[in-house]
Protein backbone atom coordinates (compact mmCIF):
# COMPACT_ATOMS: atom_id res chain seq x y z
CA UNK A 1 0.00 0.00 0.00
CA UNK A 2 1.52 3.32 -1.08
CA UNK A 3 1.35 6.08 1.50
CA UNK A 4 1.51 9.77 0.42
CA UNK A 5 1.69 12.57 2.94
CA UNK A 6 -0.47 15.71 2.63
CA UNK A 7 2.18 17.84 1.01
CA UNK A 8 2.96 15.16 -1.54
CA UNK A 9 -0.73 14.73 -2.33
CA UNK A 10 -1.17 18.47 -2.89
CA UNK A 11 1.83 18.55 -5.22
CA UNK A 12 0.47 15.60 -7.20
CA UNK A 13 -2.95 17.26 -7.61
CA UNK A 14 -1.39 20.51 -8.80
CA UNK A 15 0.73 18.59 -11.31
CA UNK A 16 -2.34 16.79 -12.68
CA UNK A 17 -4.25 20.04 -12.96
CA UNK A 18 -1.41 21.59 -14.91
CA UNK A 19 -1.26 18.64 -17.29
CA UNK A 20 -5.03 18.48 -17.89
CA UNK A 21 -6.28 19.94 -21.17
CA UNK A 22 -7.67 23.45 -20.75
CA UNK A 23 -11.35 24.07 -21.50
CA UNK A 24 -12.06 26.44 -24.34
CA UNK A 25 -13.11 29.92 -23.16
CA UNK A 26 -16.91 30.38 -23.16
CA UNK A 27 -17.98 32.60 -26.02
CA UNK A 28 -20.07 35.58 -24.90
CA UNK A 29 -23.41 36.12 -26.59
CA UNK A 30 -23.18 38.62 -29.44
CA UNK A 31 -24.61 42.01 -28.65
CA UNK A 32 -28.07 42.63 -30.05
CA UNK A 33 -27.79 45.57 -32.48
CA UNK A 34 -31.35 46.55 -31.56
CA UNK A 35 -30.22 47.43 -28.04
CA UNK A 36 -27.75 50.01 -29.36
CA UNK A 37 -30.43 51.34 -31.71
CA UNK A 38 -32.86 51.57 -28.77
CA UNK A 39 -30.41 53.72 -26.80
CA UNK A 40 -29.90 56.00 -29.79
CA UNK A 41 -33.69 56.24 -30.19
CA UNK A 42 -34.15 57.22 -26.54
CA UNK A 43 -31.49 59.91 -26.66
CA UNK A 44 -32.79 61.22 -29.98
CA UNK A 45 -36.31 61.45 -28.53
CA UNK A 46 -35.00 63.36 -25.52
CA UNK A 47 -33.12 65.71 -27.82
CA UNK A 48 -36.27 66.41 -29.85
CA UNK A 49 -38.02 67.07 -26.55
CA UNK A 50 -35.76 70.08 -25.93
CA UNK A 51 -37.54 71.80 -28.83
CA UNK A 52 -41.09 71.29 -27.49
CA UNK A 53 -42.45 71.30 -23.96
CA UNK A 54 -44.61 68.22 -23.43
CA UNK A 55 -43.14 66.21 -26.30
CA UNK A 56 -41.72 63.77 -23.76
CA UNK A 57 -44.63 62.54 -21.69
CA UNK A 58 -42.49 60.28 -19.48
CA UNK A 59 -38.85 59.29 -19.08
CA UNK A 60 -37.39 56.95 -16.48
CA UNK A 61 -34.18 55.74 -18.07
CA UNK A 62 -30.60 56.52 -16.99
CA UNK A 63 -30.19 60.10 -15.81
CA UNK A 64 -26.90 60.42 -17.68
CA UNK A 65 -28.65 59.73 -20.99
CA UNK A 66 -30.98 62.64 -20.36
CA UNK A 67 -28.12 64.95 -19.34
CA UNK A 68 -26.13 64.02 -22.43
CA UNK A 69 -29.09 64.39 -24.79
CA UNK A 70 -30.01 67.80 -23.41
CA UNK A 71 -26.46 69.16 -23.03
CA UNK A 72 -26.20 70.57 -26.57
CA UNK A 73 -29.28 69.68 -28.63
CA UNK A 74 -28.93 69.80 -32.38
CA UNK A 75 -31.17 72.04 -34.51
CA UNK A 76 -34.30 70.54 -36.02
CA UNK A 77 -32.87 69.95 -39.53
CA UNK A 78 -30.03 67.90 -38.04
CA UNK A 79 -32.48 65.95 -35.89
CA UNK A 80 -34.59 65.20 -38.96
CA UNK A 81 -31.50 63.73 -40.62
CA UNK A 82 -30.70 61.77 -37.45
CA UNK A 83 -34.17 60.22 -37.51
CA UNK A 84 -33.67 59.07 -41.09
CA UNK A 85 -30.22 57.69 -40.30
CA UNK A 86 -31.48 55.72 -37.33
CA UNK A 87 -34.42 54.38 -39.34
CA UNK A 88 -31.95 53.16 -41.98
CA UNK A 89 -29.95 51.40 -39.26
CA UNK A 90 -33.05 49.59 -38.03
CA UNK A 91 -34.05 48.55 -41.54
CA UNK A 92 -30.63 46.91 -41.95
CA UNK A 93 -31.17 44.58 -38.96
CA UNK A 94 -32.40 41.17 -40.09
CA UNK A 95 -34.94 39.74 -37.64
CA UNK A 96 -36.71 37.34 -39.98
CA UNK A 97 -35.61 34.30 -37.95
CA UNK A 98 -36.25 35.83 -34.54
CA UNK A 99 -39.31 35.54 -32.31
CA UNK A 100 -42.44 37.48 -33.31
CA UNK A 101 -42.12 39.86 -30.35
CA UNK A 102 -38.67 40.95 -31.56
CA UNK A 103 -40.07 41.48 -35.04
CA UNK A 104 -42.78 43.65 -33.52
CA UNK A 105 -40.08 45.52 -31.62
CA UNK A 106 -38.52 46.56 -34.92
CA UNK A 107 -41.86 47.58 -36.40
CA UNK A 108 -42.66 49.57 -33.26
CA UNK A 109 -39.35 51.47 -33.35
CA UNK A 110 -39.78 52.35 -37.01
CA UNK A 111 -43.35 53.59 -36.41
CA UNK A 112 -42.14 55.73 -33.50
CA UNK A 113 -39.43 57.22 -35.71
CA UNK A 114 -41.97 58.02 -38.42
CA UNK A 115 -43.98 59.91 -35.81
CA UNK A 116 -40.83 61.79 -34.75
CA UNK A 117 -40.19 62.64 -38.41
CA UNK A 118 -43.73 64.01 -38.72
CA UNK A 119 -43.52 66.03 -35.53
CA UNK A 120 -40.23 67.60 -36.60
CA UNK A 121 -41.88 68.67 -39.85
CA UNK A 122 -44.56 70.39 -37.78
CA UNK A 123 -42.05 71.98 -35.43
CA UNK A 124 -40.23 73.38 -38.46
CA UNK A 125 -43.43 75.17 -39.45
CA UNK A 126 -44.89 72.83 -42.06
CA UNK A 127 -48.70 72.88 -42.15
CA UNK A 128 -50.13 69.39 -42.47
CA UNK A 129 -53.73 68.43 -43.11
CA UNK A 130 -55.64 66.78 -40.29
CA UNK A 131 -55.48 63.43 -42.05
CA UNK A 132 -51.76 63.64 -42.89
CA UNK A 133 -50.94 64.75 -39.36
CA UNK A 134 -52.93 62.05 -37.59
CA UNK A 135 -51.59 59.29 -39.83
CA UNK A 136 -48.03 60.50 -39.44
CA UNK A 137 -48.14 60.96 -35.68
CA UNK A 138 -50.47 58.22 -34.51
CA UNK A 139 -50.54 55.68 -37.34
CA UNK A 140 -54.29 55.96 -37.91
CA UNK A 141 -56.97 58.40 -38.95
CA UNK A 142 -60.75 58.27 -38.48
CA UNK A 143 -63.47 58.25 -41.09
CA UNK A 144 -64.79 61.79 -41.13
CA UNK A 145 -68.58 61.95 -41.39
CA UNK A 146 -70.57 65.12 -42.13
CA UNK A 147 -72.05 66.68 -39.02
CA UNK A 148 -75.60 66.32 -40.29
CA UNK A 149 -75.16 62.53 -40.12
CA UNK A 150 -75.32 62.92 -36.33
CA UNK A 151 -78.68 64.70 -36.39
CA UNK A 152 -80.65 61.44 -35.80
CA UNK A 153 -78.69 60.95 -32.58
CA UNK A 154 -79.66 64.46 -31.49
CA UNK A 155 -83.30 63.60 -32.22
CA UNK A 156 -83.02 60.47 -30.06
CA UNK A 157 -81.53 62.44 -27.18
CA UNK A 158 -84.15 65.17 -27.56
CA UNK A 159 -86.80 62.53 -26.88
CA UNK A 160 -84.97 61.49 -23.70
CA UNK A 161 -84.92 65.04 -22.35
CA UNK A 162 -87.93 66.97 -23.67
CA UNK A 163 -88.42 70.54 -22.52
CA UNK A 164 -87.69 74.17 -23.33
CA UNK A 165 -84.40 75.70 -24.38
CA UNK A 166 -81.83 74.23 -26.73
CA UNK A 167 -80.98 70.54 -26.47
CA UNK A 168 -77.44 71.39 -25.35
CA UNK A 169 -78.84 73.58 -22.55
CA UNK A 170 -81.21 70.84 -21.39
CA UNK A 171 -78.54 68.15 -21.45
CA UNK A 172 -76.06 70.33 -19.61
CA UNK A 173 -78.61 71.40 -16.98
CA UNK A 174 -79.65 67.79 -16.37
CA UNK A 175 -76.06 66.60 -15.97
CA UNK A 176 -75.22 69.49 -13.64
CA UNK A 177 -77.59 67.90 -11.13
CA UNK A 178 -74.98 65.17 -10.66
CA UNK A 179 -71.97 67.32 -9.73
CA UNK A 180 -69.79 66.00 -6.91
CA UNK A 181 -69.45 68.61 -4.14
CA UNK A 182 -65.87 69.88 -3.97
CA UNK A 183 -65.39 68.68 -0.38
CA UNK A 184 -66.35 65.12 -1.40
CA UNK A 185 -64.14 64.74 -4.46
CA UNK A 186 -61.33 63.05 -2.54
CA UNK A 187 -63.34 60.16 -1.03
CA UNK A 188 -65.37 59.61 -4.21
CA UNK A 189 -62.31 59.39 -6.44
CA UNK A 190 -60.38 57.33 -3.92
CA UNK A 191 -63.15 54.74 -3.81
CA UNK A 192 -63.64 54.76 -7.59
CA UNK A 193 -59.95 54.18 -8.31
CA UNK A 194 -59.77 51.46 -5.66
CA UNK A 195 -62.60 49.59 -7.39
CA UNK A 196 -60.96 50.02 -10.81
CA UNK A 197 -57.75 48.63 -9.31
CA UNK A 198 -59.45 45.64 -7.71
CA UNK A 199 -61.31 44.71 -10.88
CA UNK A 200 -58.10 44.93 -12.92
CA UNK A 201 -56.06 42.97 -10.36
CA UNK A 202 -58.57 40.13 -10.57
CA UNK A 203 -57.40 39.51 -14.16
CA UNK A 204 -53.93 41.08 -14.56
CA UNK A 205 -51.52 40.51 -11.64
CA UNK A 206 -50.26 43.75 -10.10
CA UNK A 207 -46.46 43.99 -9.75
CA UNK A 208 -45.24 44.38 -6.21
CA UNK A 209 -44.57 48.00 -5.36
CA UNK A 210 -46.79 49.65 -7.99
CA UNK A 211 -48.39 52.83 -6.67
CA UNK A 212 -49.90 56.19 -7.56
CA UNK A 213 -50.70 59.46 -5.87
CA UNK A 214 -53.57 61.75 -6.80
CA UNK A 215 -53.80 65.55 -6.95
CA UNK A 216 -56.60 67.98 -7.78
CA UNK A 217 -55.39 70.84 -9.99
CA UNK A 218 -56.67 73.81 -12.01
CA UNK A 219 -55.71 75.71 -15.14
CA UNK A 220 -55.36 72.70 -17.47
CA UNK A 221 -56.77 71.99 -20.96
CA UNK A 222 -57.67 68.41 -19.97
CA UNK A 223 -59.94 66.79 -17.36
CA UNK A 224 -57.37 64.27 -16.10
CA UNK A 225 -53.74 63.33 -16.70
CA UNK A 226 -51.37 60.55 -15.70
CA UNK A 227 -47.72 61.51 -15.29
CA UNK A 228 -45.84 58.24 -15.13
CA UNK A 229 -42.84 58.58 -12.83
CA UNK A 230 -41.07 55.28 -13.45
CA UNK A 231 -40.32 52.66 -10.81
CA UNK A 232 -43.97 51.49 -11.18
CA UNK A 233 -45.36 54.80 -9.86
CA UNK A 234 -47.71 57.46 -11.29
CA UNK A 235 -48.97 60.92 -10.45
CA UNK A 236 -52.65 61.24 -11.38
CA UNK A 237 -54.00 64.78 -11.65
CA UNK A 238 -57.70 65.67 -11.84
CA UNK A 239 -58.64 69.10 -13.19
CA UNK A 240 -61.30 70.96 -11.19
CA UNK A 241 -61.66 74.02 -13.42
CA UNK A 242 -65.21 72.85 -14.16
CA UNK A 243 -67.55 71.00 -11.79
CA UNK A 244 -66.95 67.23 -11.91
CA UNK A 245 -69.96 65.00 -12.43
CA UNK A 246 -70.40 61.68 -10.64
CA UNK A 247 -69.98 59.58 -13.79
CA UNK A 248 -66.45 60.94 -14.29
CA UNK A 249 -65.14 59.26 -11.13
CA UNK A 250 -65.13 55.72 -12.52
CA UNK A 251 -64.22 56.96 -16.00
CA UNK A 252 -61.13 58.80 -14.80
CA UNK A 253 -60.28 56.10 -12.26
CA UNK A 254 -60.10 53.47 -14.99
CA UNK A 255 -58.68 55.74 -17.68
CA UNK A 256 -55.86 57.31 -15.69
CA UNK A 257 -55.36 54.33 -13.37
CA UNK A 258 -56.47 50.74 -13.91
CA UNK A 259 -56.48 49.22 -16.49
CA UNK A 260 -55.60 52.53 -18.14
CA UNK A 261 -52.46 54.65 -18.25
CA UNK A 262 -50.93 53.62 -14.94
CA UNK A 263 -51.36 49.91 -15.65
CA UNK A 264 -50.10 50.19 -19.22
CA UNK A 265 -46.99 52.07 -18.15
CA UNK A 266 -46.02 49.83 -15.26
CA UNK A 267 -46.54 46.73 -17.40
CA UNK A 268 -44.31 48.09 -20.16
CA UNK A 269 -41.67 49.07 -17.62
CA UNK A 270 -41.84 45.74 -15.78
CA UNK A 271 -42.05 43.36 -18.74
CA UNK A 272 -40.23 45.09 -21.59
CA UNK A 273 -37.80 47.59 -20.11
CA UNK A 274 -36.81 45.62 -17.00
CA UNK A 275 -37.70 42.11 -18.13
CA UNK A 276 -36.12 42.27 -21.59
CA UNK A 277 -33.83 45.27 -21.33
CA UNK A 278 -35.66 47.09 -24.13
CA UNK A 279 -34.72 50.63 -23.21
CA UNK A 280 -36.94 52.25 -25.83
CA UNK A 281 -39.71 51.79 -23.27
CA UNK A 282 -37.99 54.15 -20.85
CA UNK A 283 -39.22 57.10 -22.93
CA UNK A 284 -42.72 57.99 -24.10
CA UNK A 285 -42.99 60.64 -26.84
CA UNK A 286 -46.54 61.96 -26.59
CA UNK A 287 -47.01 62.47 -30.31
CA UNK A 288 -46.57 58.86 -31.38
CA UNK A 289 -48.58 55.68 -32.01
CA UNK A 290 -48.07 54.83 -28.33
CA UNK A 291 -50.73 57.43 -27.56
CA UNK A 292 -53.45 55.84 -29.67
CA UNK A 293 -52.84 52.56 -27.85
CA UNK A 294 -52.69 54.30 -24.47
CA UNK A 295 -55.81 56.43 -24.86
CA UNK A 296 -57.79 53.78 -26.69
CA UNK A 297 -57.07 51.06 -24.13
CA UNK A 298 -57.70 53.47 -21.25
CA UNK A 299 -61.12 54.38 -22.62
CA UNK A 300 -62.11 50.82 -23.46
CA UNK A 301 -60.82 49.73 -20.07
CA UNK A 302 -63.82 51.43 -18.47
CA UNK A 303 -66.25 49.11 -20.24
CA UNK A 304 -64.03 46.08 -19.70
CA UNK A 305 -63.81 46.66 -15.95
CA UNK A 306 -67.51 47.60 -15.63
CA UNK A 307 -69.46 45.65 -18.27
CA UNK A 308 -73.17 46.15 -18.96
CA UNK A 309 -74.90 47.81 -15.98
CA UNK A 310 -72.14 47.16 -13.43
CA UNK A 311 -70.88 50.74 -13.53
CA UNK A 312 -74.30 52.17 -12.72
CA UNK A 313 -74.85 49.60 -9.97
CA UNK A 314 -71.50 50.42 -8.35
CA UNK A 315 -72.09 54.17 -8.61
CA UNK A 316 -75.54 53.95 -7.05
CA UNK A 317 -74.39 51.57 -4.31
CA UNK A 318 -71.20 53.38 -3.28
CA UNK A 319 -70.35 56.60 -5.11
CA UNK A 320 -73.69 58.41 -4.94
CA UNK A 321 -73.84 58.04 -1.13
CA UNK A 322 -70.22 59.20 -0.80
CA UNK A 323 -71.04 62.26 -2.92
CA UNK A 324 -74.27 62.93 -1.03
CA UNK A 325 -76.30 62.74 -4.26
CA UNK A 326 -79.77 61.19 -4.72
CA UNK A 327 -80.00 58.20 -7.05
CA UNK A 328 -83.48 59.02 -8.33
CA UNK A 329 -82.42 59.82 -11.91
CA UNK A 330 -79.17 57.84 -11.98
CA UNK A 331 -80.49 55.34 -14.52
CA UNK A 332 -81.75 58.17 -16.71
CA UNK A 333 -78.32 59.79 -16.62
CA UNK A 334 -76.70 56.50 -17.66
CA UNK A 335 -79.16 56.15 -20.56
CA UNK A 336 -78.38 59.71 -21.68
CA UNK A 337 -74.65 59.10 -21.61
CA UNK A 338 -75.05 55.86 -23.56
CA UNK A 339 -77.01 57.70 -26.23
CA UNK A 340 -74.37 60.44 -26.37
CA UNK A 341 -71.68 57.94 -27.38
CA UNK A 342 -73.30 58.11 -30.81
CA UNK A 343 -71.98 61.67 -31.11
CA UNK A 344 -68.35 60.75 -30.44
CA UNK A 345 -67.31 60.95 -34.09
CA UNK A 346 -68.63 64.50 -34.38
CA UNK A 347 -65.61 65.62 -32.39
CA UNK A 348 -63.33 64.38 -35.18
CA UNK A 349 -65.33 66.24 -37.81
CA UNK A 350 -65.21 69.50 -35.86
CA UNK A 351 -61.49 69.10 -35.17
CA UNK A 352 -60.74 68.35 -38.82
CA UNK A 353 -62.72 71.40 -40.02
CA UNK A 354 -61.10 73.64 -37.42
CA UNK A 355 -57.51 72.47 -37.86
CA UNK A 356 -57.77 72.51 -41.66
CA UNK A 357 -58.95 76.12 -41.49
CA UNK A 358 -62.48 75.48 -42.76
CA UNK A 359 -64.08 77.07 -39.67
CA UNK A 360 -62.85 79.57 -37.09
CA UNK A 361 -62.59 79.05 -33.33
CA UNK A 362 -65.97 80.64 -32.55
CA UNK A 363 -67.68 78.34 -35.03
CA UNK A 364 -65.84 75.32 -33.63
CA UNK A 365 -67.08 76.17 -30.14
CA UNK A 366 -70.66 76.62 -31.36
CA UNK A 367 -70.62 73.31 -33.23
CA UNK A 368 -69.15 71.58 -30.18
CA UNK A 369 -72.00 72.92 -28.07
CA UNK A 370 -74.52 71.56 -30.57
CA UNK A 371 -72.98 68.19 -31.45
CA UNK A 372 -71.27 67.37 -28.16
CA UNK A 373 -74.16 68.80 -26.13
CA UNK A 374 -71.97 70.99 -23.93
CA UNK A 375 -72.25 74.33 -22.21
CA UNK A 376 -70.20 77.15 -23.68
CA UNK A 377 -67.61 76.79 -20.91
CA UNK A 378 -67.14 73.07 -21.51
CA UNK A 379 -67.06 73.58 -25.29
CA UNK A 380 -64.32 76.17 -24.87
CA UNK A 381 -62.32 73.70 -22.77
CA UNK A 382 -62.81 71.04 -25.45
CA UNK A 383 -61.59 73.32 -28.25
CA UNK A 384 -58.79 74.50 -25.97
CA UNK A 385 -57.64 70.88 -25.89
CA UNK A 386 -57.71 70.80 -29.70
CA UNK A 387 -55.73 74.04 -29.80
CA UNK A 388 -53.04 72.45 -27.65
CA UNK A 389 -52.96 68.84 -28.86
CA UNK A 390 -54.47 69.11 -32.37
CA UNK A 391 -55.15 65.73 -34.01
CA UNK A 392 -54.41 63.95 -30.72
CA UNK A 393 -58.19 64.01 -30.23
CA UNK A 394 -58.53 60.94 -32.49
CA UNK A 395 -56.80 58.72 -29.95
CA UNK A 396 -59.76 58.63 -27.57
CA UNK A 397 -62.68 57.60 -29.77
CA UNK A 398 -60.86 55.93 -32.67
CA UNK A 399 -58.41 54.23 -30.33
CA UNK A 400 -61.26 52.99 -28.14
CA UNK A 401 -63.08 51.53 -31.15
CA UNK A 402 -59.93 49.78 -32.39
CA UNK A 403 -59.06 48.31 -29.00
CA UNK A 404 -62.66 47.22 -28.45
CA UNK A 405 -62.77 45.40 -31.78
CA UNK A 406 -59.49 43.61 -31.06
CA UNK A 407 -60.33 42.59 -27.50
CA UNK A 408 -63.89 41.51 -28.19
CA UNK A 409 -62.74 39.40 -31.14
CA UNK A 410 -61.42 37.06 -28.43
CA UNK A 411 -65.04 36.09 -27.81
CA UNK A 412 -67.59 36.72 -25.06
CA UNK A 413 -65.55 35.00 -22.33
CA UNK A 414 -64.40 37.53 -19.72
CA UNK A 415 -61.10 35.77 -19.11
CA UNK A 416 -60.26 35.73 -22.83
CA UNK A 417 -61.06 39.42 -23.19
CA UNK A 418 -58.86 40.41 -20.26
CA UNK A 419 -56.04 38.26 -21.68
CA UNK A 420 -56.36 40.10 -25.00
CA UNK A 421 -56.34 43.43 -23.18
CA UNK A 422 -53.22 42.40 -21.28
CA UNK A 423 -51.44 41.70 -24.57
CA UNK A 424 -52.41 45.13 -25.90
CA UNK A 425 -50.98 47.00 -22.91
CA UNK A 426 -47.88 44.92 -22.21
CA UNK A 427 -46.42 44.25 -25.68
CA UNK A 428 -45.01 46.40 -28.53
CA UNK A 429 -48.49 47.19 -29.85
CA UNK A 430 -49.22 49.48 -32.80
CA UNK A 431 -52.57 50.51 -34.28
CA UNK A 432 -51.97 48.11 -37.18
CA UNK A 433 -51.69 45.24 -34.66
CA UNK A 434 -55.30 45.85 -33.64
CA UNK A 435 -56.68 45.03 -37.08
CA UNK A 436 -58.89 41.98 -36.65
CA UNK A 437 -58.25 39.45 -39.38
Amino acid sequence: MIRINRIGLLALLLLCAACAPKAAPRASAPADPLDDIAQRYVMLSLEIGTHEDGYIDAYYGPAEWKREAEASPRPLPALAQAVDTLDTSIAAVDVTDREPLVQRRVTFLRAQLNAARTRIRMLRGEKLSFRTESLGLFGATPDIKPLESYDPVLTEIDALLPGTGTLAERVDAFQERFVIPADRLQPVFKRAIAECRARTAAHIPLPQGESFRMEFVTGKPWSGYNYYQGNLASLIQINTDLPIRISRAVDLGCHEGYPGHHALNYLLEQRLMRGRGWMEYSVYPLYSPQSLIAEGSANYGIDLAFPADEKLAFEMRELYPLAGLPTTDAARLAALQEAMTGLRGARFTIAQMYLDGLIDRARAIALTQKYQLMSEARAKQSIGFTDTYRSYVINYGLGQDMVREFVEAAGPDTKARWAAMERVISEPTLPADLAVR
